[in-house]
């Protein structure tokens, strides 16, 4: 099939299908409701990515993503600098903060150690939070990281570091979720729910 499009169109959509959950055929529809609302929708997303790309910057305290760094997290005083939570990227950070689950300060490290895919403790913020929690004013680390394979060796690791620092190490509770059903839940986390159960 030939092109339908001028090379302008092409590289929108083509630049829109990188975008995760966007593949070949949502990207063509993106682009197309994009140039159907110029005004109402293009302009303003345009000039939103300028000042995206112009000021957002990697918070140097806890590796969160914001306009001002330290990040708004980070410099806000009703935080307790008493708990760190850790997590591997900062999706999970803002997924934490959606479920206003903590009040907590973080500590982003960029992914977790795997090592088929190359990914050693070299490429994670791993010393900067170990140096962290050496201050005499954290207390808690909690390890808020994926219960995958890659997830768990990251916070036995990161455990194993902080032996000698004077902070209590916690994890968060793997197991049924709520609003959950037992019969379609896996063998894994049956067990683990099983395992964790705690006083009713």
């Amino acid at each position: 099939m030939g092109a339908v499009a001028g090379p302008e169109i092409e590289r929108l959509v083509q630049l829109l299908a990188r975008l995760p959950g966007l593949g070949p055929r949502s990207a063509r529809r993106a682009a197309l409701h994009l140039i159907k609302k110029r005004e109402a929708l293009m302009m303003p997303l345009s000039s939103a990515l300028q000042v995206a790309l112009d000021k957002v910057e990697v918070c140097k305290t806890c590796g969160n993503i914001d306009t001002q760094n330290p990040c708004t997290v980070c410099t806000d005083p009703k935080r307790d600098p008493s708990i760190i939570v850790v997590v591997a990227d900062v999706a999970d950070l803002w997924a934490l903060e959606r479920a206003n689950a903590t009040q907590g300060r973080y500590h982003v490290l960029g992914a977790t150690l795997s090592p088929l895919d190359g990914v050693g403790p070299q490429d994670l913020t791993i010393d900067a939070l170990v140096a962290r929690a050496h201050d005499q004013q954290v207390h808690e680390i909690i390890l808020a990281l994926n219960a995958t394979v890659d997830g768990q060796t990251t916070a036995h690791y990161i455990t194993d570091l902080l032996q000698d620092a004077n902070v209590k190490v916690t994890r968060l509770a793997h197991g049924v979720p709520v609003g959950g059903e037992l019969d379609y839940l896996d063998e894994g986390t049956l067990s683990a729910a099983m395992r964790q159960r705690t006083l009713f």
